[in-house]
């Protein structure tokens, strides 16, 4: 039942350390995750949809005039993640507003968000 959450690439760190120690951390928070090719974060949608599922229930923001730089495009990273945790079956939320990369959308939500992820 615990949960660990971030924002940028606090939000792919938190999404890592969910998928490689789910009995650690079952629940994960990613605003406007880094899910682009820094480090090879853009790889957890091929990973989430060819690997067992696991055992954490994940919350993504996301906002429409996020970053689109030459390592990817941080708005469609994040609905490919959602689109790789339905097909694989997860327990997952997306959250696609209109903002850009900060935490002005995810620090409205963020209390539904805890709500969601805890329930």
């Amino acid at each position: 039942m615990r949960l660990i959450c971030g924002i940028s690439s606090g939000g792919i760190c938190a999404f890592n350390a969910a998928w490689h120690d789910p009995s650690a951390f079952g629940r994960v928070l990613s605003h406007v995750g880094s899910f682009v090719n820094i480090r090879g974060g853009h790889n957890y949608p091929y990973l989430i949809r060819s690997t067992t599922r696991k055992p954490i229930r994940v919350f993504l923001q996301g906002g429409k005039r996020d970053g689109n730089v030459i390592m990817g495009n941080w708005a469609l990273a994040n609905q490919v993640m959602a689109s790789a945790l339905e097909y694989a079956g997860y327990e997952y939320r997306f959250v696609f507003g209109e903002g850009g990369h900060s935490a002005r959308h995810g620090g409205a939500i963020f209390a539904d968000s805890l709500r969601w992820l805890m329930a």
